[in-house]
This record gives C-alpha cells, sequence and structure tokens, in this order.
C-alpha cells in the first residue's frame, strides 16, 4: 500500500471488479445473496481464471500463467 491520495494504489482491485459487475452482476437481477455468492465464485474460477485471457500476463488465463511459473520453476531447480 502507499500513500493515502497515490492513484495506483487500488488500481488492480479496481480493474477487477469493474469487470466483474459489467461482466456478471449488472447483466441481471439477483434474488438472493446466495445466488449472488454462487455466481461470482463460478464467475472467478471458470470464466475469470481459466478463460479470460489478461494483457497484463502475456494474454494468458491466470491457471495459464500459474502453470507456466511453476514449470519454470521446476526446471531451474532441476
Amino acid at each position: 500500500m502507499g500513500r493515502t491520495g497515490v492513484c495506483w494504489d487500488n488500481a488492480l482491485a479496481e480493474s477487477f471488479f469493474a469487470t466483474l459487475k459489467t461482466e456478471l452482476i449488472y447483466t441481471k437481477s439477483w434474488p438472493t445473496r446466495a445466488k449472488t455468492r454462487l455466481a461470482i465464485t463460478e464467475w472467478i474460477e471458470a470464466h475469470y481464471n481459466r478463460r479470460r485471457m489478461h494483457s497484463s500476463i502475456d494474454y494468458n488465463t491466470p491457471v495459464e500463467q500459474e502453470e507456466l511459473y511453476w514449470n519454470q520453476l521446476a526446471k531451474t531447480a532441476a
């Protein structure tokens, strides 16, 4: 965390929540908190982490990027 008033302190979190709201939350009405919570969890695990490519990690999904990281780490340890 940086000092108060530094504009990029929360940029990553704000970007994530803006994407979540645009792609999931604002697309329909949510009858209960439980259904909303379940839909958010499914969206993060099934879509955001496994299918959605991110420009900040060379247009890989987070799961692909994590696999690349662990493979590279294993090669350097061997």
